[in-house]
């Protein structure tokens, strides 16, 4: 996305309120348009993140060559399809190539994916290869498990419906022990 336009879409969801038979200027709706304008800015503000910028340099020589997993990463997304939101959390593992990357970085990654229009099969692959290129482990997994609205609140209407999707590459894709122990670790209830 090149650019963000707040003003247009502020006058675009201002004819959308009067095409759905409403009145734009009643008390309720009067400020509906700008504000919507200001959520979509922040709901899709991942398109604006450079990912090696984001990492700044927090790769660090570091000798461990066992798992690193940071389960559990909460994520909001907007399905490309209905412009409605998806959720659920983000899992990602990965054994280090003589370099870990800072903690916080991680949730970074998976936050400047989800917040742009997606499908969550393409969200996986996103964060999956933008992880694996600048980190450059030695095997990667990443599990999305999320509940769509577009399956919740509209069409099928499966309150309980979950999707779960996965990316496997390096030694997680090739070793299925490797892949077990990952899947054993994200599956694991918290203490």
């Amino acid at each position: 996305m090149n650019s963000f336009d707040s003003e247009k879409i502020t006058k675009l969801m201002h004819e959308f309120l009067i095409a759905c038979g409403e009145n734009p200027e009643r008390e309720g709706l009067e400020k509906t348009p700008t504000r919507v304008a200001k959520s979509y800015a922040e709901l899709l503000s991942g398109y604006k993140v450079d990912i090696k910028s984001l990492v700044n340099g927090a790769l660090f020589n570091v000798s461990y060559d066992e798992m690193v997993v940071v389960k559990d990463i909460n994520f909001y997304s907007l399905c490309e399809h209905h412009l409605l939101p998806f959720y659920g959390t983000a899992s990602v593992g990965y054994i280090p190539n003589k370099k870990i990357i800072g903690l916080s970085k991680i949730p970074r990654i998976v936050d400047a994916f989800s917040k742009r229009f997606q499908v969550q099969e393409r969200l996986t692959k996103d964060i999956a290869d933008a992880f694996y290129s600048v980190v450059k482990p030695l095997g990667l997994g990443v599990v999305i498990d999320a509940v769509h609205m577009c399956s919740v609140m509209r069409g099928v209407k499966k309150n309980n419906t979950q999707m779960i999707t996965n990316v496997m590459l390096g030694s997680f894709r090739t070793d299925l022990a490797t892949r077990t122990e990952f899947l054993n670790n994200i599956s694991r209830n918290p203490k």
